[in-house]
């Protein structure tokens, strides 16, 4: 969240008291939508925790998901370089634009954000049926199994590198990952979590 040195520091008058706020999701990295804050929106959303704008159209505050129950959950609060707009973090709930999509822009998202939507597709095939889907048949075949999987797939991986196949490494470690992923959601563990410990132990390293 922001300071109170970073809030006295925003240039509210450059745009004639708003500031463009762009939205972004927390885990996967996607832009989701542009909106505008007052600084009103902005301590309203810092004490409800849901993302408030305002509208330059209706001249009003409005929280994005009143109607649709579609929040956007704050994690973060940023400001950049010239103090002149916002970053905003946020788990969402549901799909953010009103069109019924995921994000307001034409993207598919970045590389990186196609393995947390991956994942969340992982994630969901744990309720499945097992003549549904492979990942739904590892889940039933239990944890022993999914962790031979993930082995199995381990090896092959070193093996291909041992000879150098550039293009079996990619084939193998795609199936790692993907192994991994199911095991990982198996153990109620997801990606997140294993950031979250690369970056502490980074952060040890650097000091």
């Amino acid at each position: 969240m922001l300071t109170q040195q970073q809030k006295d520091q925003l240039d509210w008058q450059k745009m004639g008291g708003v500031l463009p706020t762009i939205i972004q999701h927390a885990m996967s990295g996607e832009v989701l939508m542009l909106g505008y804050m007052t600084s009103e929106s902005l301590t309203i959303t810092e004490q409800t925790g849901k993302v408030t704008f305002y509208s330059r159209r209706r001249q009003t505050l409005w929280t994005k998901g009143e109607t649709s129950g579609n929040y956007l959950n704050v994690v973060n609060i940023s400001t950049d370089c010239d103090n002149d707009s916002l970053l905003i973090l946020v788990h969402p709930i549901g799909p953010t634009c009103h069109t019924g999509t995921r994000s307001c822009f034409f993207s598919n998202g970045s590389d990186w954000s196609f393995l947390w939507q991956l994942e969340q597709l992982v994630a969901s095939r744990k309720n499945a049926m097992p003549e549904d889907s492979y990942t739904a048949r590892l889940y039933a075949s239990g944890t022993k199994r999914i962790a031979q999987k993930v082995g199995e797939e381990a090896i092959e991986t070193a093996l291909a590198a041992m000879v150098h196949d550039r293009e079996e490494i990619k084939n193998e470690s795609a199936d790692l990952i993907y192994h991994l992923l199911v095991l990982l959601q198996d153990q109620q563990v997801n990606f997140n979590d294993l950031i979250n410990v690369l970056r502490k132990r980074h952060q040890t390293n650097m000091k």
